[in-house]
């Protein structure tokens, strides 16, 4: 449970850190808080990595098959609200771009225009398109868990085998052009509604949609850590053989944290999706999910918290850099180079740092009232 120091400087930690998320709207514009929703969406992921990496000692180097599954489920409904889409076929519509690939004269019946076209029309529904952007994931999740645990794969034989499946289903959903789109992804979408309010991506209100959803992950999974299942989870990952002795089940464990992982990057790729109006296969590309576990690892991948910061950082040091003249052609050197000095000098991420800081202070009260 860690000290009593220790308690203190994460209860503030994350009080700050939430308390500042809710205040900027203060002082942000529409332009702004747009671009910050998206940078509370890596956070996210940056809590599914932690979660999986940093607690379950499970590096998935697919994260990104999840994030996009999320991501695609929603873009699909709110592809079939869209105006383009709902102009064409009446009670069946189909989304514009298979129209423009049919074939001449086709009419606007479905199986003359695409066969495919039958896998969108549940989509009509934006409930439906919600819970398949949570449930397909995390059953994924959930059946790839089970089978590679059970069988006891563990190490760099997950990474490899997750890395393939996050290629494999890329290629898959390129390859299938004529129902998914292909390399051109699903853009032009409809604005997501709830209760019958719309949510304009620039709006204060998809603003707070982001952070609250952000702030219950970040608060849940805290809590859901510090639990029984979350003390034998961290023991599982620092000495499995040792916790099967004892008679845990192991597998059962990795695979409902790989699992809730999962999830909660599915959330995040339907939080993407509305805040940035449009899903694409490059959701799914080897380096996005890289990219995830370096976020980890610099902000800490056995913190929450840090994981989150250390994604939004990154993108935020990512965008001025890109976004500065004379940076341009230099900015991806810079975050490597960020990336490659935290490696060097904290290898447990700003998190690690600022715990060890906190025990040194502890140290110096302790040591300042001996006699």
């Amino acid at each position: 449970m860690g000290t009593p120091l220790d308690r203190r400087a994460t209860f503030a930690a994350y009080s700050l850190f939430l308390a500042l998320v809710a205040l900027a709207p203060l002082v942000l514009d529409g332009f702004w808080l747009n671009r910050l929703a998206k940078y509370l969406v890596f956070g996210m992921l940056g809590i599914a990595v932690a979660m999986s990496w940093g607690y379950a000692g499970i590096l998935n180097l697919g994260q990104g098959l999840f994030f996009g599954l999320g991501a695609y489920m929603l873009a699909m409904s709110l592809k079939m609200a869209s105006p383009t889409s709902l102009q064409h076929g009446g009670a069946n519509p189909v989304p514009d771009f298979m129209l423009s690939n049919a074939q001449p004269g086709a009419t606007v019946d479905l199986c003359c225009i695409n066969p495919g076209a039958f896998l969108w029309q549940p989509f009509q529904s934006q409930g439906f398109g919600l819970a398949m952007g949570l449930v397909l994931p995390a059953l994924v999740a959930f059946v790839l868990g089970a089978l590679l645990f059970r069988k006891r794969i563990a190490g760099v034989f997950v990474s490899i085998v997750t890395l393939a499946l996050v290629l494999l289903v890329r290629l898959l959903l390129v390859d299938a052009q004529p129902i998914t789109n292909g390399f051109n992804g699903l853009s032009d979408l409809a604005w997501l509604r709830i209760a019958g309010h719309e949510l304009d991506p620039y709006g204060v209100s998809t603003y707070y949609l982001v952070a609250g959803v952000l702030a219950v992950v970040l608060v849940g999974a805290r809590a859901l850590l510090a639990t029984r299942a979350g003390v034998i989870l961290r023991a599982t990952s620092g000495d499995p053989q040792r916790a099967r002795y004892l008679g845990f089940d192991v597998a059962h464990y990795q695979t409902f944290f790989f699992a809730l992982s999962a999830a909660i990057a599915a959330v995040a790729g339907m939080l993407y999706v509305v805040v940035a109006e449009f899903a694409s296969p490059t959701f799914m590309d080897l380096s996005f999910s890289i990219t995830m576990v370096v976020w980890a690892a610099v902000g800490g991948r056995a913190s929450l918290l840090g994981a989150c910061i250390g994604a939004i950082l990154i993108n935020m040091l990512e965008a001025t850099a890109s976004e500065t003249q004379s940076l341009v052609e230099a900015w991806r050197v810079i975050v490597g180079l960020t990336f490659v000095l935290v490696v060097l000098y904290l290898p447990k991420g700003m998190a690690g740092w600022a715990h060890e800081l906190l025990e040194r202070i502890g140290q110096r009260r302790a040591g300042g009232g001996a006699p």
